[in-house]
């Protein structure tokens, strides 16, 4: 069985041919010409985190695929009322054909997973955001070709965002660079992990540096979601890794920036960068939608 818990569990090669069907798929649409491999499938969603882009993306995304979505929020379901998540992995596995979780601990996707008889994709957990990474590469290959090779600077906290940044390294082939403050830093494991895997990551206090000649500059908001009673205190932190007009200017000419949105302006970012011409956030969000039915091809049908 087949899951997608972070980009790890997907060799180059698969990671590749999803991106080649992803991009197939979103041309056919386009067209008007919609593939459906998933006619009659049905695909899981429980989410214990809000939700715009991720639920969106795999509904739609299924829909166009052939298939069905349901949403399941935990305080509806049993999950909800203390079911052990082995107990709900093994009913739900016998009803549906894959199940995307969005939630908070990664082990909570890891203990579905284990006892789950479909695919399980992770749609987020405080670890890691695999689907996101998935679509970003997805999105700058669209936009100056394969990202193999290439630098890409990741400016803010070491999140979720960050480690699926790392672990797209080794799958993908690109440069990681990092900057985050003093006590922000990824999870040295993670960093460890993809280094003896052969990836080229690099970690620094500055952003300048960082972002010195770099193809991709990307970043998240300071405060994440179950974060919110430290926005203060990061907003101090973090108050060097804004990513303006300046910072870019220290990146190639033909750099794209990227960010994961929500979005807020004036402190992670700037109005001008992430309205502005280098900005492909806008893409990036609809790419959720096909790089996701790239994946839930790969895995369901």
């Amino acid at each position: 069985m087949r899951h997608f818990l972070t980009l790890l569990d997907i060799s180059p090669d698969e990671a590749r041919h999803i991106l080649q069907r992803a991009e197939k798929i979103k041309r056919k649409l386009k067209e008007g010409k919609p593939t459906r491999p998933l006619e009659g499938k049905t695909l899981g969603m429980i989410f214990d985190k809000a939700s715009t882009r991720t639920r969106v993306s795999f509904e739609v995304g299924m829909y166009q695929l052939g298939g069905h979505a349901l949403f399941l929020h935990s305080g509806t379901t049993q999950l909800g009322r203390g079911e052990p998540i082995e107990d709900s992995a093994r009913v739900l596995s016998g009803m549906v054909d894959g199940v995307i979780i969005r939630t908070y601990a990664h082990e909570t996707v890891q203990r579905f997973a284990e006892y789950s008889t479909v695919p399980v994709i992770n749609a987020l957990t405080d670890l890691t955001h695999p689907c996101q990474v998935l679509t970003d590469v997805f999105t700058y290959e669209e936009q100056r070709g394969c990202i193999k090779g290439r630098t890409v600077v990741w400016i803010g906290d070491g999140n979720n965002m960050a480690h699926s940044w790392i672990n797209g390294a080794v799958t993908f082939g690109y440069r990681l660079r990092i900057a985050c403050p003093a006590g922000y830093a990824p999870d040295e494991k993670a960093v460890a992990a993809a280094r003896a895997l052969g990836a080229d990551v690099s970690l620094t206090h500055d952003p300048l540096e960082a972002v010195a000649g770099a193809d991709l500059v990307t970043t998240d908001v300071w405060a994440s979601m179950g974060q919110e009673h430290e926005q203060a205190e990061r907003a101090r932190a973090f108050a060097d890794y804004r990513v303006d007009a300046r910072i870019m200017s220290y990146a190639h000419p033909d750099a794209l920036f990227m960010h994961c949105l929500p979005a807020h302006r004036g402190e992670e970012v700037t109005a001008d960068v992430i309205d502005g011409p280098q900005s492909v956030v806008w893409v990036e969000a609809e790419n959720r939608l096909h790089a996701q039915k790239g994946l839930l091809e790969f895995l369901m049908a």
